[in-house]
């Protein structure tokens, strides 16, 4: 199962959970209790075509990969 980062719209704490894809489970935030959380997308599950090269940065600019 994979794990969902959702946002508290109340309060603004970010809490993950472990839930089915497609779950329209309703959430409870641990901090104030509201039941108002929005489910947030991560750059992982959003999807991405670049390589991961594509964002390297080398500090010392001598890096093979730059």
């Amino acid at each position: 199962m994979p794990i969902f980062e959702y946002k508290c719209k109340k309060c603004g704490h970010k809490t993950e959970f472990l839930e089915k894809a497609g779950s329209d489970k309703k959430h409870i935030c641990e901090k104030c209790g509201s039941n108002d959380m929005q489910r947030l997308l991560s750059t992982f599950s959003a999807g991405s075509s670049s390589s991961s090269n594509d964002n390297y940065s080398c500090p010392t600019g001598t890096c093979p990969f730059n």
